[in-house]
């Protein structure tokens, strides 16, 4: 697989402030790429280097294995910030004057405006659109070239939950047609929902990266509850059972490596137990969030 983009040792200062500390990270075509962490981890000054808003105090990257030029920033499409459009223009006209900016086809503004379900409202003024609906005007802006890659910096932010929605769908459709997309945000869920791989940062520090499948990995914790007197002694007796824990009614079983919830199903139903509540528990993005952040010093 190509990598689209890879970086090496980059590093930005503010004065005494290290906002990102030599970073190094390889983003493969096809990829949605999100960069998780909280705020003033060094995500958006990032994706200002990547974009060349922001001057890098060290260290290099590369797009398609090239260093950045403007014929090279041509492939990438970015909504970084909050995007400026003429409030009293309609979202048509205001695509035509980003399309003429951009030296690009206006034939392809029908295109992005269908894709991001705006065609109906494209003769409305700019100020008479919904949040949701301004930032999908501006993904629609940045899809206008035809880029490669899609950068967002914190797509979903101060939208309501239909609106989160909505983005996270649209995300996934352009990733479907084959861009690499990367992505801040300090949204776990939002980030666990759409991406593909990941990267936490921490206090300018690249802590973690990989596959969002990783996510859950390890060992299997199962939630158990049936109506016997003495379920406690009866888990603890299972040969896969490292540990037992009471939490919100019902008994969470560790399972050690090599077994799984049908396997303790299999040993109680054996002792004439059936369990009226049996649920595997898959370790969430934001429980491993929190592990690594915790882990990194």
């Amino acid at each position: 697989m190509e990598t689209v983009l890879s970086i090496k040792g980059l590093t930005k200062n503010f004065g005494r402030l290290c906002a990102v500390n030599q970073m190094n990270l390889e983003v493969k075509q096809g990829q949605v790429f999100g960069m998780l962490g909280p705020n003033g981890s060094g995500k958006t000054t990032t994706l200002g280097m990547l974009m060349g808003v922001v001057n890098p105090t060290a260290g290099e990257f590369s797009w398609f294995g090239e260093a950045p030029t403007s014929g090279i920033r041509k492939k990438i499409g970015a909504v970084l910030e909050h995007p400026i459009f003429y409030p009293y223009l309609s979202g048509q006209k205001n695509l035509e004057l980003n399309a003429m900016i951009k030296e690009c086809p206006a034939s392809n503004i029908a295109n992005v405006l269908d894709l991001v379900e705006l065609t109906a409202r494209r003769d409305d003024k700019y100020k008479t659109y919904s949040l949701g609906m301004k930032q999908r005007l501006a993904i629609a802006s940045a899809l206008l070239n035809e880029p490669t890659v899609l950068i967002l910096d914190e797509p979903t932010n101060g939208l309501d939950p239909m609106g989160i929605a909505e983005i996270r769908e649209l995300i996934k459709k352009i990733a479907a047609n084959g861009k690499t997309i990367i992505l801040a945000s300090h949204l776990l869920d939002e980030v666990q929902k759409v991406c593909t791989h990941f990267a936490v940062l921490k206090k300018g520090n690249l802590v973690h990266t990989g596959p969002v499948d990783d996510v859950g990995k390890g060992a299997e914790t199962v939630e158990v509850q049936a109506d016997v007197p003495n379920l406690s002694d009866m888990l603890l007796d299972f040969s896969g059972t490292a540990s037992v824990n009471r939490e919100n009614g019902y008994f969470q079983v560790t399972l050690r490596d090599d077994f799984h919830s049908k396997d303790l199903n299999r040993f109680l139903f054996d002792k004439g137990v059936v369990a009226n509540h049996l649920v595997t528990k898959k370790k969430s993005l934001e429980k491993m969030f929190l592990e690594i952040l915790s882990e990194a010093h």
